[in-house]
């Protein structure tokens, strides 16, 4: 028997490591006869016990604090800071309970509380209580199921390491499998594995590196591409102003905006109240970085009082537009070669933005988990929707899931060969002649009316993106990974062709080390992509 205090201790201490492998190492020592149960509970449980109450504390003493350092400030101000601690509060019995069954949610949830919450005293009391019920079932499982493979405890210790991680293992993806959400979730990680189209994006570029790196040789540098679209600095490759190029294009064409800059949070509100006063504007309006990318930070604002908290998170530049309500929007991919008398349309992307119908019995979050296509992204519906995810739509109620026209927050790209009409692409043509400079790139686009669409009349274009930008069309589901890779090979040979062209003709855009500069910056500096509405 292996009960001396010392003994005890290190494994009181080793939980602090990883409590779930050390409780399964005791609960096979119990198994062996080398530890009573009693010796292992009490060990377990009282490390297991100090490292949340370590956790709560560090969220206290130090979450506290940052959350008074300006970078988090901008991303969580004191009223956020202040409901996302009355939510904890209002559910701490739930969340600290079913935390112990949910893989990876202690170490946020007990900071947050730490650092949010109010209710320290009720936090140790349900604490203490999901520990005394977790620890002797875990040990008595791993106890158990030690008999299942062996009929005795393996005697070396390579071979009860191995069996310890198979129980945690066993353990985990069982608990994974007896939880709504953690069936779910297993779902989203299947379907996202399955459709490429939710892959991450070196899996689409990397094996186009070798056809890129072919292109920057023959087309003389990667400063080639930023000669593609001389109006746009760097041609449109990174951090381009939206506001800079809307500015370009005809305003009856455009969804028309304006720029608040880098001031205090009530002198943008300022600015925004004296637009609105002198184009007669009101809300709803939309807010958006102004060198945003992948539709991080979009939002629709319906009041003063969501635009102060969207400028305490947002010190960037922000680009304020009119709201149209759509209801439909299209990526129109276009290009034109300096020596042709006319553009072409290359591509366009039909959008469909998500929303849920109600059932009347299901709750938002439901219906989101039971769907066929929003299950794949249900982490960005569920942070988009708040608290709201637990309401009940009526029956057939239908309710908008999300407004950016952007994949990667949640509105499905499909192939809209349909939309293309000769009118429509001599209206782009139009369009993109009058800005002086524009020769590759996407416009995205709000109407309203099908067939006025397509017949040129009805466009409203929210941004335009150089060269940097997609066909999206190739996220269309119903495609194949390799048409997407033979779409994106044309589209950067059209851009280099067309650079090429422009610096013949001394159109000279930035230098091979800015870009290549402008591209490091970029990627070190890319997070995970905000949720935007």
């Amino acid at each position: 028997m292996i009960d001396s205090w010392r003994s005890l201790i290190a494994l009181a201490a080793a939980t602090l490591v990883s409590e779930d492998l050390t409780t399964a190492g005791a609960g096979l020592l119990v198994q062996s006869g080398e530890l009573s149960f009693g010796a292992a509970f009490t060990a377990c449980a009282l490390g297991i016990y100090a490292g949340d109450l370590m956790l709560w504390g560090a969220g206290r003493v130090v979450g506290g604090r940052a959350l008074a350092w300006p970078w988090v400030a901008r991303r969580l101000p004191e009223s956020r800071a202040r409901d996302l601690g009355t939510w904890i509060d209002a559910r701490l019995p739930a969340l600290v309970l079913s935390s112990r069954f949910v893989p990876g949610s202690r170490l946020p949830l007990y900071v947050a509380a730490g650092a949010c919450g109010r209710r320290g005293r009720a936090f140790a009391g349900w604490t203490l209580l999901a520990v005394l019920l977790w620890t002797p079932a875990l040990l008595a499982v791993s106890a158990g199921l030690a008999l299942g493979p062996f009929e005795s405890a393996p005697d070396s210790w390579t071979g009860r390491a191995t069996l310890v991680a198979g129980i945690v293992i066993g353990l985990r993806s069982a608990m994974r499998i007896a939880t709504r959400d953690g069936r779910g979730r297993l779902r989203m990680r299947f379907t996202r594995l399955r459709r490429w189209e939710y892959w991450p994006a070196w899996t689409l570029y990397v094996p186009l590196a070798p056809w890129f790196a072919l292109l920057v040789a023959r087309y003389g540098g990667v400063r080639t591409i930023a000669a593609a679209n001389p109006a746009i600095p760097d041609g449109g490759f990174v951090g381009e102003s939206k506001a800079a190029i809307l500015s370009l294009l005809p305003a009856e064409w455009t969804l028309q905006g304006f720029l608040v800059g880098r001031d205090s949070v009530q002198d943008r509100l300022a600015c925004v109240a004296d637009e609105q006063s002198r184009r007669g504007w009101h809300y709803p309006l939309i807010f958006k970085p102004d060198a945003g990318q992948r539709g991080a930070g979009v939002r629709l604002i319906r009041n003063s009082e969501e635009a102060r908290r969207y400028f305490e998170r947002e010190p960037r530049p922000v680009l304020v537009q009119a709201y149209h309500e759509g209801p439909f929007e299209a990526g129109v991919f276009y290009y034109r070669l300096p020596n042709e008398p006319r553009g072409r349309v290359f591509g366009i992307t039909d959008k469909r933005f998500p929303s849920a119908t109600g059932d009347g019995r299901s709750t938002l979050e439901e219906l989101i988990w039971r769907h066929p296509r929003f299950h794949a992204q249900a982490e960005v519906f569920l942070a988009r929707l708040g608290d709201r995810a637990t309401r009940v739509p009526a029956n057939g109620e239908r309710i908008p899931l999300g407004i950016a026209g952007n994949h990667a927050q949640g509105t499905m790209f499909r192939d809209g060969r349909h939309l293309w009409t000769e009118a429509l692409e001599r209206r782009v043509d139009e369009i993109a002649r009058a800005a002086g400079g524009l020769f590759i790139g996407r416009f995205d686009v709000r109407y309203r009316d099908v067939e006025r669409f397509k017949h040129g009349e009805d466009l409203a274009i929210v941004e335009f993106n150089g060269v940097t930008a997609e066909d999206t069309s190739i996220y269309d589901p119903r495609r194949s990974i390799a048409s997407a890779w033979l779409t994106l090979a044309r589209q950067w040979h059209l851009t280099f062709k067309i650079g090429a062209a422009n610096r013949a003709q001394r159109l000279e855009g930035s230098g091979d080390r800015r870009i290549c500069r402008l591209a490091a910056a970029h990627l070190r500096a890319r997070q995970a992509i905000p949720v935007s509405d």
